[in-house]
């Protein structure tokens, strides 16, 4: 049985107008580790609230705090979840952000979830650190805190002491990060097995594909041209034959793309050989070199090389993690 001074305190803040999903779905983590019934459970959960009033979510889910700040215990991990709450107001309560300053030098995670990074940002103890959040806010918060190291790609960011996710269930991932990191592999793995969720999914992975950005982004001609991309990565898109496709000029054309999806052509196109090799990975048993052959790439080292680059790990390796059994 664990001794008492090994329980992990968890705070969650809760406040108006927060996104119920993203403080939920990580008590759902913790609290699953505790339900695993191995002895005295890890973690005590305790929701924070500005004060113990109950708070209304995005959703209209009210939810009652059990402690205010001023009586919230020493906390091992504090969580933060996103919602507009967030970005348009806690993040400018003055005694809140004092709280987190306060706090941070004691406490040993300082988490947030989606846009709950504009909370974080807003005390100054992000200044200089790699972040991620929800992609459709990322660049707002780093227009609005240029000293923070933004990269809306990434599924979760770990810097230092502080944790940072993207959207929603993104904050799942990260929780159940933190369970693995405290209890073990085979605990994280027996909570992601009750909730039936990924046990792991890489940090690095794209929170949004490219083809699905295009759709949100591309209209006329150049939502089209994703389209036929798509049906056409295993053969030669130069800038030339792109542009053609679009009946522009090469120059015309790469301005307009930059334009319109934030990015070169050729990027973007990496971006979506590398994302169907990742569905014929995991859905099929072709070789490397044949996959590496089908989306574009010269040769299975140069796919490798991108593969790990963009994803952190071989083509193998992602396979192995992901395939469907």
């Amino acid at each position: 049985m664990r001794a008492r001074s090994s329980i992990k305190t968890i705070g969650l803040l809760a406040y108006d107008d927060m996104q119920a999903l993203d403080l939920a779905g990580p008590l759902d983590v913790f609290g699953g580790a505790n339900g695993l019934g191995h002895g005295t459970p890890p973690y005590e959960l305790c929701i924070i609230g500005l004060s113990t009033c109950a708070v209304r979510a995005e959703n209209g889910l009210s939810i009652v705090p059990a402690r205010a700040l001023e009586d919230a215990p020493a906390l091992d991990t504090l969580l933060i979840p996103g919602g507009c709450g967030a970005r348009t107001t806690i993040n400018r309560d003055a005694r809140l952000i004092a709280w987190l300053r306060e706090r941070a030098p004691t406490t040993r995670r300082m988490v947030s979830v989606c846009t709950g990074a504009y909370v974080l940002a807003a005390t100054g103890l992000l200044d200089g650190r790699r972040v991620t959040t929800h992609w459709n806010y990322a660049d707002d918060l780093a227009r609005r805190h240029p000293a923070v190291r933004v990269e809306a790609d990434r599924l979760f960011l770990r810097d230092g002491c502080f944790a940072t996710s993207g959207g929603l269930t993104a904050g799942m991932d990260l929780a159940l990060a933190l369970v693995e990191e405290d209890l073990g592999a085979p605990t994280a793995l027996a909570v992601a097995r009750h909730l039936v969720m990924y046990v792991k999914r890489p940090g690095n992975q794209a929170q949004f594909s490219a083809p699905l950005a295009a759709q949100a982004q591309g209209n006329g001609r150049m939502g089209a041209l994703v389209d036929w991309l798509i049906a056409n990565l295993g053969s030669e898109l130069t800038i030339e034959r792109m542009a053609e496709r679009c009946a522009m000029s090469a120059r015309h054309f790469r301005r307009v793309f930059a334009e319109t999806f934030g990015m070169p052509p050729a990027h973007f196109v990496e971006k979506l050989r590398l994302e169907q090799a990742c569905m014929r990975l995991t859905q099929g048993k072709a070789s490397i070199e044949r996959i590496a052959s089908n989306v574009g790439f010269n040769s299975a080292d140069a796919f490798r090389r991108a593969f790990r680059a963009r994803y952190g790990a071989t083509p193998n390796e992602y396979r192995e993690r992901f395939a469907q059994t």
